[in-house]
């Protein structure tokens, strides 16, 4: 498997925080137990830091991850094409309304319009 490829993962039925709790079908954690896992793997390895997080994986002031998410063809992070945010495209989509609310309309007149 080449280093960027995962592994597929299979739910197993019960919480993946550890807490032994069902779960339902095709799901790891029971509601919010997933940013438990999060916090504690936090706590665990890096402090609780997301500084020493990022140090751990090459990244900091001298490298974005922010700019890596965005760049890496295997991210699905995209860059707001109106200012400098970046994010989920799902998070795109609510900044964009939120904060480019006159540029949100027009694209939405331009695709009713049949354009792109």
């Amino acid at each position: 498997m080449p280093s960027n490829e995962k592994p597929r993962l299979i739910p197993t039925g019960k919480c993946w925080c550890g807490c032994g709790k069902d779960v339902g079908l095709g799901k790891f954690f029971a509601a919010g137990h997933d940013k438990i896992a999060e916090a504690a793997l936090m706590a665990l390895k890096y402090d609780g830091s997301v500084a020493q997080l990022l140090h751990a994986h090459g990244f900091g002031s001298h490298h974005s991850v922010r700019h890596a998410a965005v760049t890496d063809p295997d991210c699905s992070w995209e860059k707001c094409a109106d200012c400098n945010y970046s994010g989920a495209p799902a998070s795109i989509a609510n900044h964009r309304k939120k904060d480019h609310p006159d540029r949100h309309a027009l694209a939405q007149a331009i695709r009713a319009l049949g354009g792109t």
